[in-house]
């Protein structure tokens, strides 16, 4: 399939290749970015950060929101659901000039969130959500900065609110939606509901609508814009070692077939080139190499690295036992195809949705919700 897909509007930015990667917690700081813009273009968001944690300072805060000198659009998304602390986290961005995109979470489904109110338990909510959504675009607009929201389908399939959610803040201004095909219920598991992800754009035709969920390769991307018809995709779990995905992408959506298949000495090069960044990233060897450790299963999914070597890689502590140990690698081993591609990362289980007492039992905040939902403002950046 052929894609004709003109670039992606947010205000007054122009994103040429119409991708976004996905906000990853420990994963999306400027190391990554970085490796994945060497690849191909698109528009690349941090780190989830809480607002009341950005507003108060706090080190590791401003650590996630540091962008690279040449990062052309500098994007931070936030999460919180006070609407002032919110307001406040969005004014400090515009006002120190700190972002060129800024990006709200409702899509968060770890439990710590949700049963706070947060995340992709909080549109449900109609009235904070709208609060919310109001403040940040109102405060946005100050410095012309475009605001954008990602969000799930809802709790769960009893508890839909994503078409309502995307009108809500189409008419608030924002300037972007994006849909992950999923309920907070479902967490990673199954298969993500691209049928909804038409259905919104059908409702907002006036706006800009991105599809996120299960797009494991450049074809996926194009499958789905043809589906549901879609302005852009978000990426997120399938670019996990595979920074490349985004050159692919780029390939795709300029209508080139050609994608690039490492082999197992390149993939081993760009390990090495990640760990670097990462050492640049935290100013310390060792918290870099023990931060890279995760990226192990990735990187090297369906290769032949063996089981020993690969818990060796897990372990270790300095670059240079890191270049020793990818010295081992056959570098002749070629891409093992389908082995190497689709779905990465943990996807859970389904399960119950954790929420505030009595939250599903009205759409407006009663005082009690309105009162607890401050220990929501959790100050620490995840999910």
């Amino acid at each position: 399939m052929r894609l004709e897909l003109p670039p992606l509007s947010l205000g007054r930015l122009t994103i040429d290749t119409p991708v976004v990667l996905a906000p990853m917690a420990g994963i999306t700081n400027t190391a990554f970015r970085r490796l994945c813009r060497e690849y191909g273009g698109g528009l690349y968001v941090s780190e989830m950060v809480t607002s009341r944690a950005l507003v108060e300072r706090h080190p590791e805060s401003l650590r996630i929101i540091k962008h690279d000198g040449d990062e052309q659009v500098r994007s931070v998304q936030l999460y919180g659901v006070d609407p002032v602390t919110v307001g406040q986290a969005v004014r400090m961005l515009v006002d120190e000039d700190r972002a060129d995109h800024i990006d709200l979470n409702f899509g968060c489904p770890v439990p710590k969130v949700t049963k706070r109110g947060g995340g992709s338990a909080l549109p449900w909510k109609t009235d904070l959500f709208t609060q919310i959504v109001q403040t940040a675009v109102r405060e946005a607009d100050r410095g012309g900065v475009p605001l954008t929201i990602k969000m799930r389908k809802g709790i769960d399939d009893d508890h839909l609110t994503y078409v309502e959610a995307g009108k809500i803040a189409r008419d608030a201004g924002v300037a972007a939606v994006a849909l992950h095909g999923r309920t907070a219920a479902q967490f990673y598991s199954g298969t993500a509901d691209w049928s909804a992800i038409a259905r919104l754009r059908e409702a907002l035709p006036d706006i800009p609508v991105l599809g996120n969920g299960d797009i494991w390769s450049a074809e996926d991307a194009v499958r789905m814009v043809h589906e549901t018809g879609v302005d852009g995709v978000v990426v997120g779990r399938g670019c996990q070692g595979r920074p490349w995905l985004f050159g692919d992408l780029q390939a795709a959506f300029e209508g080139r077939a050609e994608r690039i298949r490492p082999g197992l000495a390149a993939v081993g090069e760009a390990f090495y080139r990640h760990a670097q960044l990462l050492v640049e990233y935290f100013e310390d060897e060792g918290k870099a190499l023990r931060d890279i450790r995760k990226h192990v299963a990735w990187y090297f999914k369906g290769y032949a690295v063996g089981g020993e070597l690969r818990a060796r890689l897990a372990q270790v502590n300095t670059l240079d036992e890191l270049r020793g140990l990818l010295d081992t690698l056959d570098p002749e081993a070629p891409y093992p195809g389908t082995d190497a591609e689709g779905p990465r990362g943990r996807a859970g289980s389904p399960k119950r949705p954790a929420l505030p007492h009595r939250w599903l039992e009205s759409r407006t905040m009663d005082d009690a919700q309105t009162r607890d939902i401050a220990a929501a403002e959790l100050d620490v950046s995840g999910g």
